[in-house]
């Protein structure tokens, strides 16, 4: 197990859309299939999942105060299309989304996706499920915020983070399992206790990126529309997925810039930077894939805005 990525040439840039929602979707038409059936498959590969617990022991050597926090990992989609919903005057049609996602943590993510054997863990297979089903691929969040005057907020992330230091990218972490109170899966779940969890897990993802995005930029919950969720970008490089989400901010650019310098996370970034939509794709190049798919998720977003005024 001697190859790691920048041996192998995985443009760190690439990426793949695994779904584009351009029209955005709102809370009500995101659902969530919750479920230890979309957990991590164990590799068959006995030494490549011993090198999961060396790597972590070897990274808490580095950094005794690592967290192993539990993670939402993404599968796939269920559906992508339309549902019915009722109507005054009849049968309505909506678009709609269902994730699939099971549990993981940031250890195995970091013994497996962070690997420098992450090729190792890798299916060949055509079907997305199969192919990363022995990695960890926790599912990330990242927003484009717009401001009152028009400019998108993109952040350049500092030396000290474990992912990317020194790339830009849209503010964003996880949704997190345990601000829903999930620490593991619950066997026995009478079927509307599995519906209100997963309408929790829906919901958190659509708190999770306001969350994400008050503590990196400092701005306050009220400043900050309501997401609208407009794809699935994974990035070529460790199949890390992440969830794509467009925000309006009622504040001018100029007084984000100030409370920029007050953020919670500001640790995590060395400085904010504040985009024209003509110049954000100059910053795009710069974004490790999934955060450039992103990029390109916006893009659609704006082509199809476009469209549907002209």
């Amino acid at each position: 197990m001697e190859e790691g990525p920048e041996e192998i040439g995985v443009d760190p840039h690439s990426y793949r859309l695994v779904l584009s929602c351009p029209t955005g979707l709102s809370r009500s038409q995101v659902f969530v299939d919750f479920s230890a059936a979309y957990d991590r498959v164990p590799s068959p590969n006995l030494e490549l999942e011993e090198s999961i617990s060396k790597i972590w022991d070897e990274r808490i050597q580095k950094n005794p105060l690592l967290y192993n926090g539990k993670k939402f990992r993404f599968l796939n989609l269920q559906y992508a299309g339309y549902k019915f919903c009722p109507a005054e005057d009849g049968a309505n049609k909506e678009p709609s989304v269902c994730l699939q996602l099971g549990l993981t943590d940031y250890r195995t993510f970091a013994g497996t996706n962070l690997s420098p054997f992450w090729m190792k863990f890798i299916v060949h297979s055509e079907d997305d499920s199969t192919q990363c089903q022995h990695t960890s691929s926790p599912l990330g969040n990242g927003a484009i915020v717009e401001t009152s005057d028009g400019k998108i907020l993109v952040l350049q992330r500092s030396c000290n983070v474990g992912e990317f230091p020194g790339y830009f990218v849209f503010p964003g972490g996880h949704p997190e399992p345990q601000e829903i109170g999930i620490s593991g899966h619950e066997d026995n779940k009478a079927p509307t206790e599995v519906r209100v969890l997963q309408e929790r897990i829906s919901q958190e993802m659509f708190e999770g990126i306001i969350r994400e995005v008050v503590e990196e930029i400092g701005v306050p919950a009220s400043a900050l529309s309501d997401p609208l969720f407009i794809g699935i970008s994974r990035r070529e490089l460790n199949v890390r997925p992440t969830a794509f989400f467009y925000i309006k901010c009622s504040m001018e650019s100029e007084e984000v810039d100030r409370l920029y310098h007050t953020a919670q996370d500001g640790y995590e970034s060395t400085q904010l930077c504040i985009a024209l939509k003509n110049d954000l794709e100059k910053l795009a190049l710069r974004m490790p894939g999934c955060h450039h798919g992103g990029f390109t998720l916006y893009q659609l977003m704006i082509e199809a805005l476009e469209t549907s005024s002209s």
